[in-house]
C-alpha cells in the first residue's frame, strides 16, 4: 500500500518496469491530468499501448515519501494496479530476505 499525490494506491513491485505505471482510469481517480504529459507509445504485457509520461509530485511507501517521481499512464490496457516500477526503486536500497522486501531511502 501506498500514495500517489497524497491519495492512497495499492503498488505491485514491478523491477522490470522502468516507471511506475497506473492506468488512465486510475490516473482520473486520483485527479491526475495526464493528458498534458508526453504522448507516446509503449510495449506492456498486453501489447502495444498509448502512453502519458508524466511527473509525480509525490509517492510514498511505507514511511518513504520521493518528490518528482517519473511515471507512465497507459491508456485502455487493461492495467489493475499500479506498478511501482524503477523510477521509485532506482533510489532506494532493496533488500530480500526470504519472502519480505526492504526498502530504504537512498537518496
Amino acid at each position: 500500500d501506498g500514495e500517489i499525490n497524497r491519495r492512497k494506491v495499492t503498488f505491485l513491485v514491478d523491477t522490470g518496469a522502468t516507471s511506475i505505471a497506473i492506468s488512465s482510469g486510475q490516473a482520473r481517480q486520483l485527479g491526475i491530468n495526464y493528458l498534458s504529459g508526453q504522448r507516446g507509445y509503449t510495449e506492456t504485457a498486453n501489447g502495444r499501448a498509448a502512453a502519458y509520461r508524466i511527473t509525480l509530485d509525490t509517492v510514498t511507501v511505507g514511511d518513504i515519501t520521493l518528490h518528482a517521481v517519473e511515471a507512465v499512464v497507459l491508456e485502455g490496457n487493461g492495467l489493475k494496479t499500479a506498478l511501482l516500477g524503477m523510477s521509485f526503486l532506482n533510489r532506494t536500497d532493496m533488500k530480500r530476505d526470504s519472502q519480505s522486501l526492504t526498502l530504504t531511502r537512498r537518496y
